[in-house]
């Protein structure tokens, strides 16, 4: 723990990086608010920040810069952030007006994060498969054409047309629609799909088959991941390896989910530099934030940005963005 006075002053030296991108030097943190002693008394104390790991320096005559170590306990030593209020009105706005599928809104979501953060956005999906179903509908569209409609607990909606051997009324798609819901409703439907026996009816079991191929064949159980903003780390980094290294892992979309997973199992909601343990995003740090729908936690949010990053904004971004997108999936 540090005492007040080097709490004070690496929270000067964390916050004038982040605004500027260059060393800093004991005068502009001696007229930085909270921090009241001379610059000689705080060039001794950035010394010792420095002599601890919090910061360093990297030319002799240059002022200090902060560590992964001094980041840390800036971020740990936060107060709850939130949202001022234009950014607050944004995402406000964005979710009252979001009323597209759940894929365009994660996609929309990822871009709602990048221009609160100016990051790269985020946002792994919610698988299908492990998701409970609400409620099954089979619709007839023509004599032997039908579409099957399921409304999963994660928000999304499977819509599946399904051609028919023979014609079906209205009512022997309903008798279909009750033998598919008793198994599937109130179930995950990756395990309640094989649970559907028959119903006794042939023509129930015939389009029953019909419907349970088509599901079978199309229901993809990966997490979806979307990602937006990825041209923002060229301009954070001078380095264009680090950037080319960055893109490449943003474009990997299983890489992209384990990193999310491993930050958040870890209980984390914030991973700096060699913390999210890809030596590729040593220089980056990732802020991220479950959400859920109906209390069970379906997707991961985060943004992706140097180590300089303003946590104080990114942390309120992805939190209330979480917060709200699974509000909004719970609703359907």
């Amino acid at each position: 723990m540090l005492d007040e006075r080097k709490a004070s002053i690496l929270r000067a030296v964390v916050e004038e990086y982040i605004q500027t991108a260059q060393p800093v030097g004991s005068g502009h943190v001696a007229d930085a608010p909270g921090v009241s002693v001379s610059s000689a008394t705080v060039r001794n104390e950035m010394a010792a920040l420095e002599a601890d790991g919090f910061l360093a320096q990297p030319h002799t005559s240059a002022g200090r810069i902060p560590t992964e170590k001094g980041y840390r306990y800036f971020v740990d030593a936060l107060a709850e952030p939130s949202l001022d209020r234009f950014a607050a009105q944004q995402v406000r706005a964005f979710f009252d007006h979001a009323h597209a599928g759940i894929e365009q809104m994660l996609a929309d979501t990822t871009r709602l994060l990048t221009g609160l953060t100016n990051h790269a956005a985020v946002v792994v999906g919610p698988t299908h498969d492990a998701a409970v179903v609400r409620s099954v509908q089979l619709v007839s569209l023509a004599p032997r054409v039908a579409l099957f409609v399921a409304v999963l607990g994660n928000g999304s909606v499977e819509k599946r047309t399904i051609e028919l051997d023979h014609d079906a009324d209205d009512l022997l798609l309903a008798d279909v629609a009750a033998h598919i819901s008793l198994a599937l409703v109130g179930n995950p439907l990756e395990a309640a799909l094989a649970g559907i026996g028959t119903s006794g009816r042939s023509e129930i079991d015939a389009v029953t088959s019909l419907v349970l191929d088509e599901i079978v064949t199309t229901v993809d159980g990966g997490e979806q991941v979307f990602v937006h903003g990825s041209s923002r780390m060229a301009e954070a980094f001078d380095a264009v390896e680090t950037v080319r290294s960055v893109l490449t892992i943003l474009e990997q979309q299983l890489v992209v989910v384990a990193l999310l997973r491993d930050v958040v199992d870890r209980g984390l909601n914030v991973a700096i530099g060699t913390e999210t343990g890809m030596q590729p995003l040593a220089d980056c740090a990732l802020v991220v934030a479950p959400y859920t729908v109906d209390g069970e936690q379906v997707g991961t949010v985060g943004v992706l940005g140097p180590t300089r990053m303003n946590y104080p904004q990114a942390l309120a971004a992805v939190a209330v963005v979480g917060q709200r997108l699974g509000h909004r999936l719970s609703e359907g």
